[in-house]
């Protein structure tokens, strides 16, 4: 009998499925303590040189596979072998591995300190494949962002804000800089708004000959402080570190060179009046170093080049503008095309100047060689490029904002080929099973969902991972034609485990504002909703809506949604209909439609939820007057402005850790969407929740760690006093001395934020 429930579950595409009449209930303990519902991976992969193998990492050890075959070859190394602890004392774990360009060489982390969101120090190893042992690099105490030179003789890191490189050989420490010092000067490494904003921490990289180094100078003496006390001790200690808000003072940011061989070292860029920032750099060959160039409104850039040798040579090979904001482009490559004397140097790089994402072949000269993809959708990502064969892997949104699609084709446009799944693919994946045979819409002969892949070196093989809206992640192994080798990780016991708590009941649907503007959402609804076209439902549910809503971000994607999804589907068996939709300003959907919001960040995005919030009332399924909103960081500003804007439509809101007034956010992200505040007041002012406090009439629920070094707690401890000063009653939460993530490793801080706001909900929604 459960077979054929199960059957039947899957067989409904875009429908909801049939629930087993013994279907469980989901608690928060299994969601965040037990990991009931934690899905597997393939963790770690890295393609060996010769493209015929990769590496896996788990917790004993690195191992080896065949691509041919998928099957083991052998175990590189062993962290704790016996051999090894009769010599040395255990290991830590480890965290992270690199090879040597030889392969002979395992460079290893472990021990992991953050210091933000994105970096941390950690303490290095290096693994000897052939001797079978480990040295300690970290000696001296932990280090950032270890990186081995290409030749495997070398490595570079920081520690204490000064940059360093050892030869392995010899085991010898060389200081290339010496005037480092916290919250002033920074080498090798970036300041917290270029890690959190433009997604750069390892501020150094290596030539390709192993000669020179080229690194980032930060100097951040005049950008203000902001202070964040620390509990735990009898007397709190105050934390500060260097935070740039709106319209405040930046880094002065420099791009230097140091000549290994030499000892020498020489400046290549600087910020400027008319550059605020170096967003990104890389060696373009041995001999020339790129970079890019940002102007403080982020709406023009331009790449540089330097060539050393024989004489010094800079010129501008890219330039871009716009009348909103430019994004730093998320695929920026340099490549040589051609054989022998016939080889020539290009850049391959994503731009939207076309009004979508795509992708772009230049020559050094800054010459347009080819516009390679075209279409009203937008390219994702760029995970293999297949230089002999001039081929590119991409993946898109080609088959609709909510699909995420993998494509090969050709570096002049042509003979483009989808290499997602087919039915058939799907049906032996799973041995026959036909209950598999469904996920996803069949779009074009493809199942669709959500697809990434990582390649080889060469590109002859990848591993794709694959999931889609009520599926957890697949991860199979393909020839560079899409062809199946073998499936390495399908979850079929977490896939047993959703049937058996009934958590296929994500369906996708479109709506249209009064506006006239279409916008994709997603419902999470109870077991045995449904509702046919023309026919009154018997019972109204009530909604939570979640929703994050920032510039270019998405939620509603045909992908596997992991722990909220298991809460969304608890709360759905108590009776609750969760919906999520991305507004104006949302991703996936084109340059035009992503920055409408601009300069007027907000209005918007709390005009749409006030629609969705509407157009739920009206469906014969749904209590109007039992309609509530909930969201993290820009969502949770979203959500606080819109039960506020909206104080007819919203019973009920929730915020985590949410800006309350842009002003006091970080200004590479504010300034990108509103310009400088004080160019744009009214940007920064109009939409802020602060201004509105007086117009709270429904229950809302404010949660904040003190120790959000990303969205400071200043931004909820204003809102506080303005809902007081208005006389309005709220409930309110802190979580002293966590961040942004308002998470530890236990899971017992998510376990009491998610059991909070769960009975937050039952209690007021």
């Amino acid at each position: 009998m459960k077979k054929l429930l199960v059957i039947l579950a899957f067989a409904m595409i875009g429908g909801v499925g049939v629930a087993s009449a013994q279907t469980k209930n989901i608690t928060l303990e299994d969601i965040w303590t037990r990991g009931t519902f934690r899905a597997k991976g393939v963790y770690g992969i890295r393609s060996m040189a010769d493209g015929e193998h990769y590496c896996t990492m788990s917790r004993t050890g690195i191992t080896k596979y065949s691509y041919a075959k998928g099957e083991k070859v052998e175990d590189v190394c062993l962290f704790n072998s016996p051999q090894m602890s009769k010599k040395a004392k255990p290991l830590p774990p480890m965290e992270d591995y690199e090879f040597s360009q030889d392969e002979q060489k395992i460079l290893l982390s472990s021990g992991f300190e953050p210091i933000y969101r994105h970096s941390g120090v950690s303490d290095y190893y290096l693994y000897d494949v052939k001797e079978k042992t480990f040295t300690k690099l970290s000696v001296n105490g932990k280090q950032r962002l270890t990186t081995l030179s290409p030749d495997g003789t070398k490595v570079a890191f920081v520690r204490d804000n000064n940059l360093y490189w050892m030869d392995l050989g010899t085991l010898e420490e060389y200081a290339i800089t010496t005037d480092g010092r916290l919250n002033e000067i920074i080498y090798g490494t970036t300041d917290w708004v270029y890690e959190e904003e433009f997604a750069i921490t390892r501020g150094f990289q290596w030539s390709p000959d192993s000669k020179k180094i080229a690194y980032m100078r930060f100097d951040e003496s005049k950008v203000k402080e902001y202070n964040m006390q620390m509990w735990g001790e009898l007397y709190p200690e105050d934390y500060k570190y260097k935070y740039p808000k709106a319209g405040e003072d930046n880094s002065k940011v420099e791009l230097w060179v140091y000549n290994v061989e030499r000892n020498g070292t020489a400046r290549c860029a600087t910020t400027s009046q008319t550059w605020e920032y170096i967003p990104r750099f890389q060696w373009a060959n041995e001999n020339t170093l790129a970079y890019m160039l940002m102007n403080r409104l982020q709406n023009h850039m331009r790449i540089m080049t330097i060539e050393f040798e024989p004489t010094l040579v800079e010129k501008p090979i890219y330039d871009e503008s716009c009348d909103t904001y430019v994004d730093v482009p998320d695929t920026w490559q340099f490549i040589t095309v051609g054989k022998g004397k016939k080889t020539k140097e290009q850049m391959l790089i994503t731009s939207e100047k076309d009004g979508y994402r795509h992708i772009y072949l230049y020559d050094m000269q800054g010459n347009l060689v080819n516009q390679v993809t075209k279409g009203e959708w937008e390219v994702c990502d760029v995970p293999g490029i297949d230089v002999n064969n001039q081929k590119i892997y991409y993946t898109s949104r080609e088959h609709g904002a909510i699909n995420k699609s993998l494509f090969m084709v050709n570096f002049d446009g042509s003979k483009k080929q989808c290499l997602n799944y087919k039915p058939n693919q799907m049906y032996n994946i799973y041995d026959g099973e036909t209950r598999m045979y469904s996920y996803g819409d069949r779009s074009n002969g493809f199942v669709e969902g959500t697809y990434n892949a990582t390649f080889s070196n060469g590109c002859k093989y990848y591993i794709c991972t694959y999931s889609n809206a009520n599926m957890p992640p697949i991860y199979t192994l393909h020839n560079s034609k899409g062809a199946l080798v073998k499936v390495l990780e399908n979850n079929s016991e977490l896939q047993d485990k959703m049937f058996d708590y009934g958590t296929q009941h994500k369906t996708f649907g479109t709506f249209k504002t009064s506006k006239g503007t279409e916008l994709n959402y997603y419902l999470i609804t109870p077991s045995g909703f449904k509702v046919e076209e023309g026919v009154r439902a018997q019972q109204k549910y009530p909604v939570l809506i979640y929703v994050y809503g920032g510039p270019g971000n998405q939620q509603v994607t045909n992908s596997y949604g992991y722990s909220d999804y298991y809460w969304y589907h608890m709360l759905a068996q108590k009776g609750y209909i969760v919906m999520c939709f991305d507004g104006r300003g949302t991703g996936g959907r084109g340059a035009d439609f992503k920055k409408q919001t601009y300069r007027n960040l907000g209005r918007m995005e709390c005009e749409d939820a006030i629609e969705a919030a509407r157009w739920l009332g009206q469906q014969s399924w749904a209590n109007k007057d039992r309609i509530g909103i909930w969201g993290w960081s820009f969502g949770g500003y979203l959500s606080t402005l819109s039960i506020l804007k909206g104080d007819d439509v919203f019973k009920t809101a929730i915020a985590v850790a949410p800006v309350m007034n842009w002003r006091y956010y970080d200004n590479i992200y504010t300034e990108r969407f509103l310009a400088l505040p004080q160019d744009n007041a009214k940007g920064y002012d109009d939409n802020s929740p602060l201004n509105f406090a007086e117009r709270l009439k429904g229950n809302y629920l404010l949660i904040h760690g003190t120790g959000d070094d990303n969205v400071h707690f200043q931004n909820s401890a204003e809102m506080v006093e303005k809902l007081e000063n208005a006389g309005k009653q709220f409930e309110f939460r802190i979580y002293p001395n966590k961040n942004h993530s308002i998470y530890d490793n236990t899971g017992r801080t998510r376990l009491n934020l998610y059991q909070l706001m769960t009975d937050f909900i039952l209690r007021k929604l």
